[in-house]
């Protein structure tokens, strides 16, 4: 996420402390250096829009329920990248202060209702220091498959390997061999999608990567890579309406759904996801495909960066489940949004 977008946020509700921001300088949350448990307050979101209560379905997705989480604990908030179990127990996230959370996700009445067995803990390097002490503290994309988590960090534009159901919380990151175009990207809008594809894909146990932008210019395309795989490769994504890649998920068919976001300071927050085909993920390939889902500050919607797919045991049902980032900013709010696919 950009700095900028914090300076104006800040600027828009009279957010004095973040002037700084909009002069280059980075913001830098502290954080806690060990793991620890933490216990997370969950509000019920009932409705989705708010001047139609009644209403579920936007697009092609019906809203199954929401919540808005907090804590007390000093680094909770800044998530900007999700992952849950194939039958959405397990939940894992990063913030983009390099933190991790885990939790067990509580359900009532077919909807998540809250988390449980929460734990948070400071994304480690390959040598056991917490990143959030250097320079690769800004973690914004999370893919985790075959017991292996997969971590995108902006400015410095790696990735970094972690034995995830070995080490926990505990693991160490090691960067993975990246293209020399990443490095290229602006410095506060670098990989914020990573995705692994399922199998049946061509691409099959590949992680792909999409950045927010590539360069900064309204609308243009951004940048995505195969990074992992017999035959890495780049390629491009359509950009349109000035939004901005958040994060990447596939079906379990093989489409993948693209999650975006964009600000501005006279319409606020809005969020979109649009549905790409199975083999659109081709070398040199312009990527784009239809929006299934839009929706605007008119409804429970904040800094919407994260995107997990997971499927109902009871029912089929495909979920979704969006996740905001609050920039640790007080008048924004961590949301945890789940949604069915039609």
């Amino acid at each position: 996420m950009r700095i900028r977008r914090r300076a104006l946020l800040g600027a828009t509700l009279g957010a004095t402390a973040f002037g700084a921001a909009g002069c280059g300088l980075t913001f830098r949350r502290s954080a806690p250096r060990a793991e620890r448990p933490v216990t997370v307050s969950a509000t019920a979101l009932p409705s989705f829009l708010r001047s139609e209560p009644e209403r579920v379905q936007f697009g092609r997705l019906r809203y199954r329920g929401g919540l808005s989480l907090t804590s007390e604990d000093a680094g909770f908030g800044g998530f900007s990248a999700l992952w849950r179990s194939a039958d959405g127990r397990d939940l894992v996230s990063v913030s983009d202060n390099a933190q991790w959370l885990a939790a067990r996700v509580v359900e009532a009445d077919g909807r998540a209702a809250g988390l449980a067995e929460a734990r948070m803990a400071p994304i480690l390097g390959e040598t056991g220091q917490p990143l959030v002490d250097g320079r690769a503290f800004d973690t914004e994309s999370l893919a985790m498959a075959g017991g292996e988590a997969f971590v995108g960090i902006e400015r410095v534009h790696e990735v970094r390997r972690f034995a995830f159901a070995r080490d926990g919380l505990l693991a160490r990151g090691e960067p993975i061999p990246t293209p020399p175009d990443m490095k290229r990207l602006p410095g506060n809008a670098g990989l914020e999608a990573l995705a692994v594809a399922p199998p049946g894909h061509a691409l099959a146990g590949s992680l792909l990567g999409i950045s927010e932008q590539a360069r900064r210019a309204q609308n243009a395309p951004t940048k995505g890579w195969v990074l992992t795989g017999p035959r890495p490769f780049g390629f491009d994504v359509v950009r349109t309406g000035n939004y901005d890649v958040t994060d990447l998920a596939f079906l379990p068919t093989g489409e993948a759904l693209l999650l975006e976001r964009r600000f501005d300071l006279f319409w606020g927050i809005a969020c979109r996801i649009r549905q790409i085909a199975p083999d659109a993920f081709r070398a040199g390939a312009l990527v784009d495909g239809p929006t299934i889902f839009e929706a605007d500050r008119s409804h429970e919607l904040d800094n919407m960066e994260g995107l997990a797919i997971h499927r109902d045991g009871a029912t089929g049902a495909t979920i979704l489940t969006l996740v905001s980032d609050d920039n640790f900013m007080p008048f924004q709010r961590t949301l945890l949004l789940e949604f069915v696919l039609s």
